[in-house]
């Protein structure tokens, strides 16, 4: 049996449900500036998968690179979901 498909749709899941809060704490301590380094680990991951020959860490890392470039998108909707009141504010940034 071929496990690999199941392993790399954990993984996928996993790294989409740890990029929902580090989404939420870099907007609440960073603002939505801070999507260049989201840009920069995303463009590493990515050429980084093209580097592996093993396919689940290959996968992996193309899911974390993808990841990290959707968080910039989320970076954008975050700061309008606080605009709106559904998050905190941080009070120390102006």
């Amino acid at each position: 049996m071929n496990y690999s498909g199941i392993v790399i749709a954990a993984v996928c899941f996993l790294v989409i449900g740890v990029f929902h809060p580090i989404v939420i704490w870099a907007e609440y301590y960073f603002s939505s500036r801070c999507w260049p380094a989201f840009l920069a680990a995303g463009l590493v991951f990515l050429a980084a998968s093209l580097a592996f020959s093993q396919v689940i860490l290959s996968a992996a890392l193309g899911v974390l690179g993808c990841s990290c470039l959707w968080s910039i998108l989320e970076l954008k909707e975050q700061e309008k979901r606080v605009e709106r009141g559904w998050f905190p504010k941080n009070p120390k940034r102006k």
